[in-house]
């Protein structure tokens, strides 16, 4: 039996004030006199033998009682590793969660503070020989190592606040994974954590063997909180000089009305738009913002949100990239089309590029957002394939039929985009009847739509052959289609029915063709993400690169660098930064002194809603077993010498005490210790005598 509080035991030097009362019971009596004692003499020696059988019991049952309530205060109990082998260490796990979120203040401070005030708590409760793990939101590497008391109290106070954010299921099963590989297996399991409603999921967990559970939460206060969760531009392409729009998503994560709350937005650190917003409690509210005069060449955004006392996710930033011309890939038989010479001849912004069908760079097809294939009467297999990839990676491909096509190539290219195909020859006249209007390539297209357009006609076509989700672009009298757009994978496929040649229509010589062609490389392509969220641990998109090339790349944001692991997949270049990056901001992304490109990086916004767990959903979280939540308000030396033992004793201490004095009082007021004498039987007894 072991004591929690062993300096009570003092208290058992108490038990020997019913003895000294006991013992010198000064009780003064009144004398009575009696012409025959005789008879008297008999009675009182009969009744002081039954008044000292009664005081020895009302004597043991104060001792018992005043000795177990001395006992409960001691906290006795009896200890789970008694029969264990002597010297054999506990394992421990504690996290300690050290998310953005710990920034709040109370009135004990910071709970990163508390948090890590109560991790000390945690080890001073064990033995010296006892080994202990501290786990963060970063799961750094060296944390995934047992440690001795004092190198555990000195790696907490290393703990700083991190813009990582796991959830609960990873951080529990980080813990079990290093006590199931240690020595001996198992052992207790702290975290210590505001538990955020939005961070935690509501799966329940069920604790490997001999591993106990344990939640200790800190009271946090709810606060006002408005943040920036998403922005993207509504323009595809980024011309100089243009007007941009930037669509901004905030989002209020208080139970109260967010009034009048300013934003501004900085492109290259100079301020390009301001505006105030009012959103309504737990609401999110788009707006756009307007700005202009962009020269060519990335540019670095940042949205500036005035939003106290919470001003960790104030900041949000993201990046583009201007284009001082957009490039357009021409794909032929070898002889130049003149009328796409000459349609993207006549815009500067546009820089086209032709190659014969038999001598394409497939490694450099992902440099060019639009690519257009005409006049080609053979489709290869190998063209087919890579540009079904590129397709489906976000770029746009049109395609013109040859005069001769060989139509089963290019069934084999379309079909596995889910696009239609030239499929036979029509040899009748037939004039389009129908422009989509709804489609977003006549966006800007007409000031005005005229009674009677002249539309294109055609003097043969190709049939188009049913497909999916067919976009038509312009329509023939039946339904049949005469320009179609199509969606496949991220990316988008356009097919005309006619070749650009004067014997099948005048469609290349019409005024639709330039503006629709316009529209379709303006809308082409994708550009990169124009933010990344830290932690997420997905690969990054960047810039395409040669993969031949050896040269460093390297990400750097003022007086910090990282070399990220670059790898090529399917024509794309894509790093890697695992956990390398822990600050949010905008890195330049360098291959030797040269930038590249710029990539924007901020902190997931489920670290800005302020609200908590209850104790009771925390509990519905644990099956039954060896798991408890922890009030933090709570004495943990008391808790955790509950995890550590199984047996507590206090309990049955006071319940044996209250039994004891239960009993004094029943002796007290039951027990009788004479026999009540009468005059009558006095009388006869001296007549007797």
């Amino acid at each position: 039996m072991h004591f929690l509080y062993p300096a009570f035991l003092f208290a058992l030097a108490s038990l020997a004030i019913p003895v000294i009362v006991h013992l010198y019971n000064f009780r003064r009596y009144q004398k009575v006199q009696f012409s025959n004692v005789q008879f008297l003499k008999q009675l009182q020696e009969q009744q002081a033998s039954r008044r000292n059988l009664k005081e020895r019991l009302i004597l043991a049952a104060r001792l018992l009682a005043l000795f177990f309530l001395v006992m409960a205060f001691a906290k006795p109990y009896i200890n789970k590793q008694d029969g264990a082998v002597v010297g054999q260490q506990r394992n421990v796990s504690v996290f300690v969660d050290n998310s953005y979120s710990m920034q709040t203040l109370n009135s004990e401070g910071s709970l990163l503070d508390q948090a890590k005030q109560k991790a000390k708590e945690i080890v001073g409760q064990y033995g010296i020989d006892d080994r202990f793990q501290l786990l963060t939101h970063d799961f750094e590497g060296r944390h995934q190592r047992l440690l001795s008391r004092d190198e555990f109290i000195d790696a907490v106070d290393e703990v700083k606040i991190t813009g990582q954010s796991r959830l609960l299921p990873q951080v529990i099963a980080r813990q079990q994974q290093l006590l199931r590989s240690s020595h001996p297996a198992g052992g207790d399991l702290y975290i210590v954590s505001d538990f955020q409603r939005n961070t935690h999921s509501n799966t329940k967990f069920n604790p490997e063997k001999n591993v106990s559970i344990n939640f200790i939460q800190l009271k946090a206060n709810s606060l006002p909180n408005v943040a920036v969760d998403s922005v993207w531009l509504l323009s595809a392409v980024h011309k100089p000089g243009d007007e941009e729009k930037l669509v901004v998503k905030l989002h209020n994560y208080a139970d109260r009305e967010a009034a009048g709350v300013p934003l501004k937005l900085f492109i290259n650190k100079q301020q390009k738009a301001m505006a105030s917003f009012t959103i309504g409690p737990r609401k999110t509210l788009t707006d756009t913002l307007s700005f202009s005069g962009l020269s060519a060449g990335w540019q670095r955004g940042e949205l500036q949100l005035q939003d106290n006392p919470v001003t960790f996710d104030n900041n949000f930033y993201f990046a583009f990239n201007v284009r001082p011309q957009m490039p357009v890939l021409i794909i032929d038989n070898g002889t130049e089309n003149q009328f796409l010479k000459a349609a993207f001849a006549a815009d500067k912004f546009f820089k086209a590029d032709r190659t014969p069908e038999g001598n394409v760079d497939y490694a450099g097809l992902s440099n060019y957002p639009l690519i257009v294939i005409t006049d080609v009467k053979n489709i290869s297999a190998g063209l087919a394939r890579e540009l079904g990839g590129y397709v489906k990676k976000g770029n746009t491909l049109a395609v013109f039929p040859a005069v001769d096509a060989e139509v089963e190539s290019y069934r084999a290219l379309l079909q596995p985009l889910s696009a239609a195909y030239p499929s036979a020859l029509i040899s009748s006249e037939a004039k389009v009847d129908r422009l989509n209007l709804q489609n977003p390539l006549f966006k800007e297209v007409f000031d005005a739509m005229p009674q009677n357009p002249d539309l294109p006609k055609a003097s043969k076509y190709f049939e188009l052959s049913r497909a999916g989700q067919a976009d038509n672009i312009m329509t023939l009298p039946g339904g049949d289609a005469f320009w179609a757009g199509f969606k496949s994978g991220a990316g988008r496929v356009y097919v005309a029915a006619v070749p650009l040649n004067d014997d099948f229509s005048n469609l290349q010589r019409h005024g639709l063709f330039v503006p629709v062609m316009y529209r379709i490389a303006l809308l082409s392509g994708h550009d990169l993400p124009l933010f990344n969220i830290l932690g997420g641990g997905e690969s990054i998109e960047t810039v395409p690169l040669r993969s031949t090339e050896k040269e460093v790349l390297k990400l750097s944001n003022n007086d910090f660098e990282i070399i990220p692991d670059v790898r090529q997949q399917d024509g794309n270049t894509r790093l890697y930064v695992a956990d390398q990056l822990q600050q949010p901001g905008l890195y330049d992304l360098k291959k030797g002194d040269s930038t590249i490109a710029v990539l924007a990086f901020n902190d997931n916004r489920s670290e800005s809603d302020l609200s908590y767990l209850s104790a009771d959903e925390l509990k519905k979280l644990i099956p039954d077993g060896d798991s408890k939540v922890i009030n933090s308000n709570r004495p943990l030396a008391s808790t955790i010498n509950e995890v550590n033992n199984d047996t507590q004793l206090w309990k049955l201490c006071i319940i044996l005490a209250l039994i004891f004095l239960a009993a004094e009082i029943a002796l007290i007021r039951f027990y009788k210790t004479g026999v009540a004498v009468t005059a009558g039987q006095a009388t006869s007894t001296q007549t007797t005598q």
